[in-house]
């Protein structure tokens, strides 16, 4: 088998440290490579108000040379949108991640906006409750908050311009016009129990069995191979939609 270049990309509040526990569980061929968001770890922050032309910009050397993203929550919605920016990838996972953040039988609108207001009124204590939240479904919910914890430790991974952006591409991006024709294979694994994921939004998805929001940490070893499965697929694929 060919080498095969994965860029692994992150969600809302989480650095590209999410993905260490997969390390230990790649295949020889394949060569993952986790990548920040601009304004996460030590790459440069966007300016307020940045454009998803400006996030393509800042992305376009890590995400060429014909890899397979790899794009998980936040990370999957961008990446998605990123197709309209950057030539396509080989191919393109998205882990819990729908074509929609918000949905009328999930995540509302309301809510979401609700939690914006509270982030803006103590950063800290919201991101760590967003941590909680997104840890429920997974078998040990309170294991798998630890695990956040010892990876992210107890400050912000970016700052606030970076976080409250983000939250805006949660609200406004719409990706189910991209996902009709994609210029690549698209493969969605979502978590059987994801609290973040609405019914509406699992079909034409693979089901990951017993995990919820974060199954790098839950169930790494189960989640790499998956992904490597879908990336040894779509090396040989043209367009291909689950």
């Amino acid at each position: 088998m060919p080498r095969q270049r994965l860029v692994l990309l992150s969600g809302w509040g989480v650095d590209r440290r999410i993905w260490q526990p997969l390390e230990a569980y790649w295949p020889s061929w394949i060569e993952a490579q986790p990548i920040d968001w601009p304004g996460y770890g030590d790459a440069p922050p966007l300016a307020e108000n940045a454009t998803l032309e400006k996030v393509a910009e800042a992305m376009a050397e890590p995400l060429a040379n014909d890899a397979i993203w790899v794009g998980w929550s936040l990370g999957g919605l961008l990446a998605t949108a990123l197709l309209d920016y950057l030539p396509a990838p080989k191919g393109l996972v998205l882990v819990g991640a729908g074509a929609t953040f918000c949905t009328d039988d999930g995540v509302t609108a309301a809510q979401l906006k609700a939690f914006k207001r509270a982030f803006q009124r103590d950063s800290l204590a919201t991101w760590q409750h967003f941590l909680r939240w997104q840890s429920q479904g997974e078998p040990s919910p309170r294991q798998t908050y630890q695990q956040l914890c010892n990876l992210l430790g107890d400050t912000l991974p970016a700052d606030i311009t970076t976080l409250t952006t983000g939250l805006h591409w949660l609200a406004e991006i719409d990706n189910r016009p991209r996902l009709v024709a994609p210029p690549c294979p698209v493969v969605r694994l979502i978590g059987e129990h994801d609290p973040l994921i609405a019914p509406t939004q699992r079909n034409n998805s693979a089901t990951l069995s017993g995990v919820g929001h974060c199954p790098m940490l839950s169930q790494p070893q189960v989640l790499a191979a998956e992904i490597a499965r879908y990336a040894a697929q779509m090396t040989n694929a043209k367009t291909a939609v689950l």
